[in-house]
């Protein structure tokens, strides 16, 4: 006669193997050449039409914590513990622009940029998002290539431009800056129109094995 933890144990030998679920699988990072991430943007055509800034509700305190969005990426990036005031005023730290290799040690000279500016987002298929989903997009803090801190000059340089219309300045930081441009709009399923998907493929060109990581937003 089987004992109870034999019987138990056929039991479970029985049950059908399950397997991660395909959503759950394509929810995880996973690193892609340069090229290959290009590829999987769909190519549209862009419009500007309706566009507003106040459209993208930015700069809130999601987790009601006292820290903005702003505050809460120059937290996270400078490279040294940061200052921080009552009101989570951060007032002194160490940053890096890696747009033009400045390093910064006043918040007042960084500027938090949106890798792809509100109004890329926008041209992109942002256009058809609801507000919730255009302020998520706004203040996505659980991607670290969605929102950098970089110098105020660099960011008002490149204004709401794509690739195909502005690069940073430092050469060494294109290959990045694609990438982290590719990852942002996979992420948040955008398109590319024509002109920025030639600049893109020209850059990647030049990248060797630069990866590209995402995971797709909710």
């Amino acid at each position: 006669m089987f004992s109870k933890i034999a019987v138990a144990a056929a039991a479970l030998l029985a049950l059908p193997l399950t397997t991660t679920p395909a959503s759950a699988q394509e929810t995880r990072a996973v690193p892609l050449p340069l090229a290959a991430g290009i590829d999987l943007l769909p190519t549209a055509d862009e419009s500007r039409e309706g566009y507003q800034r106040t459209s993208f509700k930015h700069w809130v305190d999601a987790d009601k914590d006292s820290c903005n969005t702003r505050a809460e990426v120059l937290i996270a990036e400078s490279r040294i513990e940061p200052t921080i005031e009552p009101g989570c005023k951060v007032t002194t730290g160490e940053w890096y622009s890696y747009y033009d290799g400045v390093t910064v040690t006043t918040p007042g000279g960084l500027d938090i940029d949106h890798m792809v500016p509100l109004a890329e987002a926008w041209d992109s298929g942002a256009s058809a998002w609801t507000a919730q989903r255009r302020e998520a997009y706004a203040n996505d803090l659980d991607a670290d290539r969605s929102l950098v801190a970089v110098t105020a000059r660099t960011n008002r340089s490149k204004a709401d431009q794509d690739p195909a219309q502005w690069l940073p300045p430092l050469a060494d930081a294109r290959c990045t800056y694609a990438a982290d441009w590719v990852a942002t709009k996979l992420r948040w399923q955008l398109t590319v129109d024509e002109q920025e998907r030639q600049a893109l493929v020209a850059i990647a060109a030049g990248c060797g094995q630069q990866p590209v990581e995402y995971e797709p937003a909710p």
